[in-house]
């Protein structure tokens, strides 16, 4: 079945390719072992110099993928350029950071004393060839986050890319062959998903980290408990926007936040917030101006400049967001805005930001996560209320608090299932910050020093006195 750059924009097929044989997937494989074997001998230095290289290419070449992104998956140019800069903004922090990150441990001296040794530490060794699973919601970001901390720390990578992302996929392999790093280093594969138990059955791969669908994490996790191989899995979210009464005073910066934290990447994006949950005292307040505010962002092509939320990557991303708002409308929750398709807007998986009132458990929405620029509403009468019901989801990604008072953050800080909590703010992610989930938003961490572990074998050395 070929794989094809489809612009959601239109429904228009731009372009298709083959998918690889059984043939060339195992000379992928065979270079990928063959490089590890002498990559993860090279120093910190030059594998510093190989990404900043890449970073370099990237920054200079961020209007061209910028347009790549927008045409596959129909992100805003706005967005997609803002996408570019942050990969290059974490290339460097690797580059900059992996030696210091990676260095090797020393116990205490009491300790390794106790132990019966002379001398012990502990070292970071890279583990192999990673296999990477990755999305089309940020199609280079997703990848950038794995493979930067990934390659600094020795191993070498395969990119099996969301299907309908081609062309951004083939540019990250051609981009990081033109940044000098040798042959097999890194490689973009591109296959269909019934590929992918081979490949990771395969002996000389490693590990493997998926983003994407818990389906697909459950899938990739079951095929590498088989196989005994290290996963790490980013999944869903329905990540809750509490604001307590401590933040009237600010109510506009906490609605204006919640806007860009609901419709960022035309609501496709696992960490954004999409359960609203607001102290009775302020939610008449925030409930009219955040409706207000998502029923006056401009929904159209994302190639213009003045749009703020262009389509959804497929249609049947779109088909299932209605599939979620009718069932709750069906049963009483009330559309303070949206809830259909633009009018003008024939051509595209358009959908018009939507504000959901009423909602009650019986709906799949409050259980299901929505996928595109719907924001579901609720109303709590105290704290308590306010962290059983965002603490009530299979999900637990992250997670955004809007309080002033210190009580209030501790309790929430301490109580809150999830990966991150964000005071007075939205979560967003950052190459000094771990990120990652809990429950069936996955396990493990990127970024950070946490992230750049994850696929390191953790070695004890000991020496006898």
């Amino acid at each position: 079945m070929p794989i094809a750059t489809v612009n959601p924009a239109t429904g228009e097929t731009v372009r298709t390719f083959e998918p690889l044989d059984d043939r060339s997937i195992e000379e992928c494989l065979a270079r990928a072992e063959s490089a590890f074997r002498s990559y993860r001998a090279t120093d910190f230095d030059s594998r510093a110099a190989l990404l900043a290289s890449a970073a370099d290419l990237l920054e200079a070449e961020q209007d061209q993928v910028a347009r790549i992104m927008t045409t596959e998956m129909g992100k805003t140019l706005s967005a997609a350029r803002a996408e570019a800069a942050k990969c290059v903004k974490a290339m460097r922090w690797y580059a900059a950071n992996a030696e210091h990150l990676l260095a090797d441990e020393h116990p205490a001296a009491a300790d390794v004393e106790d132990s019966g040794a002379r001398h012990a530490y502990v070292r970071y060794r890279p583990l192999g060839v990673v296999l990477a699973v990755m999305p089309w919601n940020f199609p280079l970001w997703q990848v950038i986050r794995f493979a930067a901390p990934a390659l600094m720390a020795g191993n070498t990578a395969l990119l099996k890319h969301a299907s309908n992302v081609p062309q951004t996929a083939l540019y990250l392999g051609d981009l990081f062959r033109r940044a000098g790093f040798p042959a097999g280093c890194f490689q973009t594969l591109l296959v269909g998903s019934g590929a992918i138990e081979k490949i990771l059955r395969d002996p000389r791969v490693a590990a493997a980290t998926l983003t994407g669908s818990e389906g697909a994490g459950r899938a990739v996790a079951a095929v590498a408990g088989d196989e005994v191989k290290k996963t790490v899995l980013e999944l869903g979210g329905s990540d809750p926007f509490v604001v307590m009464p401590s933040a009237a005073a600010e109510l506009d910066h906490a609605v204006a936040t919640a806007v860009t934290a609901r419709v960022q990447n035309n609501g496709q994006s696992c960490i954004a917030a999409k359960r609203f949950i607001v102290h009775e005292d302020v939610y008449d307040d925030f409930a009219a101006r955040f409706s207000r505010a998502m029923a006056a962002l401009a929904v159209g092509d994302p190639a213009d400049a003045d749009t703020d939320v262009g389509p959804l990557s497929t249609e049947q991303g779109r088909a299932d967001l209605e599939e979620l708002v009718e069932d709750a409308l069906s049963q009483g929750a009330v559309a303070l805005c949206g809830g259909r398709r633009p009018d003008g807007l024939p051509g595209g998986w358009y959908y018009e930001p939507t504000v959901l009132a009423g909602v009650t458990d019986r709906m799949r929405i409050h259980r299901e996560e929505a996928f595109g620029p719907v924001a579901t509403l609720y109303r709590v009468p105290d704290l308590d209320a306010a962290i059983a019901l965002a603490n009530d989801t299979p999900f637990g990604l992250s997670s955004n608090v809007w309080t002033r008072d210190e009580d209030e953050q501790r309790r929430f800080a301490g109580d809150l299932a999830a990966g991150g909590v964000y005071f007075n703010g939205m979560t967003a992610s950052h190459p000094a910050m771990p990120f990652g989930g809990v429950k069936r938003s996955g396990y493990g961490r990127e970024l950070s020093g946490h992230g750049i572990r994850e696929f390191c074998n953790v070695t004890t050395v000991w020496y006898g006195r």
